[in-house]
């Protein structure tokens, strides 16, 4: 097979067996940074949130951020892993122009958290992903290269870097490999980062906005035939959205393949993924641990976590989402069909806000999971940002519950609500869409549709009410869709009666 012309995904997992591991990154919503004073803020003019420590100036000295800390252990609690009695940091060096000490102050051979894993569900079957880590370390900061086309250092004029993400409290989770897949891997993968990011926002540790950079991911893929050894993996950096996860697993199990059946060999390295387009790119080959130079951090002390204090976190870990969602289903009265929907589609904290703002769950479920599920399908976007909040959603219903829209009339709202004009009770005004309720107005309706259609008139007469159908079409006409057509229909039957 030629080396330039992909194979489909469906000849590629008939022989091929793809395993995959991530390594999410989040940053901690604590105040200030993980061994400096500095605020955390985000979106800060450049350089602004900086000082000697976070820096790396000479004569510095980092203190531990004990919030992080303890933010920290309840991840890994949560994620069912063994706490460390005794751990340190390590310095972890390389050299790149955000990092401003040329050194990372991470953890290497002593995390803080091992051994957990945690549950996702897939069409009613629960697939256990495997936590190798969790561990605590700093941020770097951010460079943003301008002059060129594709915001990358290649062909930039100028490189500017900005230090205020530097030292960050930043939690790395690492999942052991996970082989055995098959064609779901891509979904798997999703699947998992959405449901850790599920539990770690409901920790309230972080908001884990990927589109802010407070969560990504790097998406380890690897292929091999049946029965061989693990493939050469390859790392995809910096995945910022869950749709892009499941994209860039798919890519790279494709392209691959296709470097394989050409009789090529797979480079261990790190790539790049292109939202735009959904391929990924070469970036650099990838080091291994030794190459980092790893060595204990002599100006910070070990951390002994006292088995009473993880003790005392445990039992104060909030309802995690799994046993969230279990409850739900029961209040909400929904099957195991109905609640996975809902988990494929993201919908669940959307529609519990949309539930608690005041739409039954009935109603709520049938928006996110229909009109809206089908625009962010559309515009190949997360449902959260299609453009409707939880709040106009049940401001929406309430409108259609109380008569003032019809679901016609509420479809046509809703754009407005994703173009921005405003919330529901605004847009309807605003574009005179208000179901008409004035029974003179209606009747004056009815009796022009009579006196225009006579031989339908004496069907009804002679008791033919599904001839109904006629008038009814000519008075939603009439009224440019804004009455109800229950209601039209009783009073043309009304007045025709006898």
């Amino acid at each position: 097979m030629s080396t330039n012309v992909l194979p489909t995904y469906d000849d590629v997992v008939s022989r091929y067996e793809p395993v995959i591991g991530l390594e999410t990154h989040v940053e901690l919503g604590t105040v200030t940074k993980m061994f400096c004073g500095c605020p955390t803020d985000f979106g800060g003019e450049p350089n602004t949130q900086v000082c000697p420590v976070c820096l790396g100036l000479p004569g510095s000295l980092p203190v531990a951020n004990r919030a992080a800390i303890e933010a920290t252990i309840r991840i890994g609690l949560a994620l069912n892993c063994s706490i460390a009695t005794w751990c340190r940091f390590a310095r972890k060096n390389y050299f790149y122009p955000d990092m401003p000490k040329n050194f990372q102050i991470s953890q290497y051979d002593e995390p803080l958290c091992t051994d957990g894993y945690l549950d996702v569900e897939i069409d009613g079957e629960t697939v256990r992903i495997g936590i190798e880590r969790v561990h605590l370390e700093e941020d770097t900061g951010k460079t943003l290269h301008v002059g060129g086309a594709t915001g990358r250092i290649h062909g930039a004029t100028e490189s500017l870097v900005d230090y205020n993400r530097a030292g960050i409290p930043l939690v790395e989770i690492v999942t052991k490999p996970v082989p055995g897949l098959g064609a779901r891997a891509p979904e798997i993968a999703k699947a998992y980062v959405a449901e850790l990011r599920d539990v770690i926002r409901t920790l309230g540790v972080s908001d884990v906005r990927m589109e802010q950079g407070s969560m990504r991911c790097d998406v380890n893929t690897s292929l091999n035939l049946p029965g061989a050894e693990w493939g050469t993996r390859t790392e995809t950096k910096n995945v910022n959205s869950l749709r892009s996860v499941e994209r860039s697993v798919r890519t790279e199990m494709l392209r691959q393949a296709m470097v394989l059946d050409g009789g090529g060999t797979i480079t261990q390295e790190t790539r790049h993924f292109h939202e735009d387009t959904g391929d990924t790119t070469s970036g650099r080959s990838k080091e291994t641990a030794t190459d980092y130079r790893y060595f204990p951090e002599p100006d910070l002390v070990p951390l002994a976590p006292e088995p009473a204090w993880v003790e005392q976190l445990k039992a104060a870990l909030p309802e995690l989402p799994r046993e969230h969602r279990a409850r739900l289903k029961t209040d909400w009265g929904l099957s195991d069909l109905d609640m996975q929907s809902i988990l494929n589609a993201g919908a669940v904290e959307l529609i519990e806000r949309t539930v608690a703002a005041g739409a039954s769950p009935e109603a709520a479920r049938k928006w996110w999971l229909g009109e809206l599920s089908r625009r962010a399908n559309a515009e190949g976007v997360e449902l959260e940002a299609v453009g409707a909040t939880p709040e106009q959603v049940a401001k929406l219903q309430v409108l259609v519950a109380s008569g003032k829209l019809t679901d016609k009339l509420a479809r046509q709202v809703l754009e407005g609500v994703l173009a921005g004009e405003g919330d529901p009770e605004q847009i309807m005004a605003a574009r005179g869409l208000e179901v008409v309720s004035d029974t003179g107005a209606l009747t004056a309706a009815i009796d022009e549709a009579i006196a225009a259609n006579p031989a339908v008139a004496e069907k009804i007469r002679g008791g033919n009410q599904a001839a109904a159908g006629v008038l009814i079409g000519a008075v939603m006409k009439t009224t440019k869709g804004q009455a109800d057509a229950k209601t039209v229909r009783e009073l043309v039957l009304a007045r025709l009666a006898g």
